[in-house]
């Protein structure tokens, strides 16, 4: 029999923390962040396809993909890790915006509030990784 009632309960368990990455408010932030830019880039000229869509969504995929591995890892330097890569991942999207809505592939109005999204996502994922940053350094 391959389920033995200990490893499974050690199993459970492990799902339901690791999940728990689902409850943060910046992964559900970027979550919405990303279904906004498939969106939005939907209206982009085909010519973009394998250009500023490609890289523009795969930036934002980036975002909480990141939040929930780093999350899911078990060492608090881990999880600055990824929540530092996370950050990275939201510079480019607003690079990405900014250039889109110069080359006026997203309305001003439209570019604006995905920025704000952007923002606030960075001041929040920077807050996060800077109280890890300071708890790791403080349990020393």
């Amino acid at each position: 029999m391959w389920c033995w009632p200990s490893s499974f309960g050690l199993l459970k368990q492990l799902k339901m923390e690791n999940s728990y990455y689902k409850n943060l408010k910046i992964w559900q932030s970027s979550m919405q962040l990303a279904k906004n830019l498939y969106e939005v880039t939907k209206q982009f000229p085909s010519e973009e396809k394998f250009g500023l869509i490609s890289q523009l969504r795969r930036a934002v995929v980036s975002i909480p993909s990141n939040i929930a591995e780093g999350y899911c890892r078990s060492g608090q330097k881990e999880k600055v890790h990824f929540l530092s890569i996370s950050i990275g991942s939201l510079a480019e999207v607003e690079t990405q915006i900014i250039l889109s809505q110069e080359l006026g592939y997203i309305d001003k109005t439209i570019s604006e509030t995905l920025l704000e999204q952007v923002i606030s996502i960075q001041k929040q994922t920077v807050s996060l990784r800077t109280k890890m940053l300071y708890d790791q350094r403080t349990k020393k």
